[in-house]
């Protein structure tokens, strides 16, 4: 696939405070990658630096192989950006604004934008300071969305949505995806990530913390299994990559499982008579908060 976002080595200091420390990714095209962390880890400041708005102070960032300092106006001719937080010209409707947004990127689609305004629900017709949080979220994504954009870079965007909505937003990003564009999709949900994208990058206090392919990252946490067996359950306890042990009855046990070690665990499983042997793989909020919880 073509590599669509390369940032290697970036770094971002405000002041004294290190904002950014060697910050490493890509996003290619056809890919959803999700950029994931709590406030003040450096989500924001990374987009920004994509966008131009802010000077990196080391490290190369480029999009569509331009650097994105020298050759931001170019460059944002190819791009679609949506905001955690929408701001609008409150005397103009939601409709004029959504025109407005089009005609300054220059490739809109106008079928594409009315189909959008009837799936997210939004009248038009109200002027922007009467609408919500969520309905001015709806103007951004309908706005960006509506546009031919090779690159998609989305910041919290479903910020005030109802969960109706939210679904309405991953159904388009798969659309998005199949048509092979890049997305680099920033969010709080990570339910929303876990089913959104391909690869997964985490950072924590200005540093890439983990980087890779979902399927990939999950081999790196414990699977959660549910044991029952014919003899007495207690034996499981003392095996090789077994954590967490917790007995439920004299056959039955949850426990969790290092991924190396689960042919090993099933094997000595199946020397006490296997009734049900249930596995679940780490979700990425398991993921997340490994790196979140430590000191």
């Amino acid at each position: 696939m073509t590599e669509i976002v390369n940032v290697q080595g970036l770094q971002k200091k405000f002041g004294k405070t290190i904002a950014l420390s060697d910050v490493s990714f890509s996003v290619k095209a056809g890919e959803v990658v999700g950029f994931i962390g709590p406030n003040g880890a450096g989500k924001s400041t990374t987009i920004r630096i994509l966008l131009g708005i802010i000077k990196r102070d080391a490290g190369t960032v480029s999009i569509f192989g331009k650097d994105v300092w020298k050759n931001s106006l170019a460059v944002h001719k190819k791009i679609s950006y949506v905001p955690g937080d929408v701001s609008l010209w409150g005397n103009l409707s939601g409709g004029e604004i959504i025109d407005l947004f089009i005609k300054l990127h220059g490739k809109g689609d106008q079928k594409k934008k009315n189909f959008l305004i009837e799936r997210f629900e939004l009248d038009p017709r109200k002027k922007a300071k009467s609408y919500s949080k969520g309905n001015r979220q709806k103007v951004g994504l309908i706005a960006a969305l509506s546009v031919d954009s090779d690159l998609f870079i989305l910041d919290e965007p479903t910020s005030g949505l109802d969960p109706l909505m939210e679904a309405v937003f991953q159904e388009e990003v798969e659309k998005l995806k199949n048509e092979g564009k890049a997305i680099l999709l920033s969010s709080h949900i990570l339910s929303e990530v876990e089913r959104l994208a391909d690869k997964i990058v985490i950072i924590r206090q200005g540093k890439i913390v983990e980087t890779g392919l979902l399927s990939e990252l999950r081999h790196l946490t414990r699977s959660a299994v549910t044991l029952t067996t014919t003899q007495s359950i207690e034996q499981m306890r003392s095996v090789d990559g077994v954590h967490d042990f917790k007995v439920l009855s004299d056959q039955q046990a949850k426990f969790s499982v290092d991924h190396q070690k689960i042919n090993h665990v099933l094997s000595k499983a199946t020397d006490l008579g296997v009734v049900d042997f249930e596995a679940v793989p780490p979700t990425l909020e398991d993921l997340f908060m490994r790196h979140y919880t430590e000191n």
